[in-house]
């Protein structure tokens, strides 16, 4: 599989606090890359700085083969959807108001479409209900539809199952394997839930005070992805 993602010793610092230590890692096309770490370990900064919401201080990144200060990276980033943290919404709107926000954002004017999106994320039923009235999980499926709008090859998901029940966490779990393995789109997925992760994840970095510490697999984590990470950041080695 060639990589949709490549990235080389980027650091990132904020005033005498560095916060990303020369992250290196590889996304393969068409896998689900779990992106684990504790809170505070540079998974958003790091997702932000991939999604060109803020520059490196250090180090670059190749997206779709086009480095980050080439003159192609904006044509690249057409290719990328993602919800970096809370989703960004228009409480007052429906849902289906709110994806011709961003139709008409992207210069889409195919507006039929929507439906289908909204049938994909399971929101098809939610008429002129409006967002300020969504569960949770309704509003972090609408904002996957939304990052789904520009048809992404590659989706960025900064904690989308933080703050689900049970039930809203397996609905979730299923829809991105859904996206992944239906419509063929990679995934990059950060969360400290590795429970949740360990039945999503096709590969894994373990990301531990702005570095990656490992790079693997699910076939080598097996099963205990807790343990696994604990032996992982407690220097523990695995064969």
């Amino acid at each position: 599989m060639d990589d949709v993602l490549r990235v080389n010793g980027l650091t990132k610092r904020y005033k005498d606090h560095s916060v990303l230590k020369g992250v290196t890692m590889e996304i393969s096309r068409g896998s689900i890359y779990g992106l684990v770490g504790c809170n505070g370990a540079g998974k958003t900064t790091l997702i932000r700085l991939i999604c060109g919401l803020q520059r490196p201080d250090g180090g670059s990144y190749e997206l779709f083969g086009e480095n980050n200060d080439g003159p192609k990276i904006i044509l690249a980033r057409r290719g990328v959807g993602a919800v970096v943290e809370a989703p960004s919404l228009y409480q007052e709107l429906t849902a289906e108001e709110n994806l011709k926000v961003q139709y008409k954002v992207l210069g889409r004017k195919d507006f039929e479409s929507i439906s289908k999106l909204l049938k994909q994320v399971d929101l098809e039923g939610t008429g002129k209900k409006k967002v300020k009235d969504f569960s949770l999980g309704m509003r972090q499926r609408l904002g996957i539809a939304i990052a789904l709008a520009g048809e992404p090859e590659f989706l960025i998901l900064d904690e989308p199952t933080n703050g689900l029940d049970p039930q809203g966490m397996i609905e979730m779990r299923e829809f991105l394997k859904k996206l992944n393995q239906e419509e063929g789109i990679t995934l990059l997925i950060s969360s400290h839930l590795l429970s949740e992760l360990s039945r999503l994840a096709t590969h894994y970095g373990f990301l531990e005070n702005g570095r990656i510490l490992r790079q693997v697999t699910a076939d080598i984590v097996g099963e205990d992805l807790e343990s696994y990470y604990m032996d992982v950041v407690g220097g523990g080695k695995h064969e």
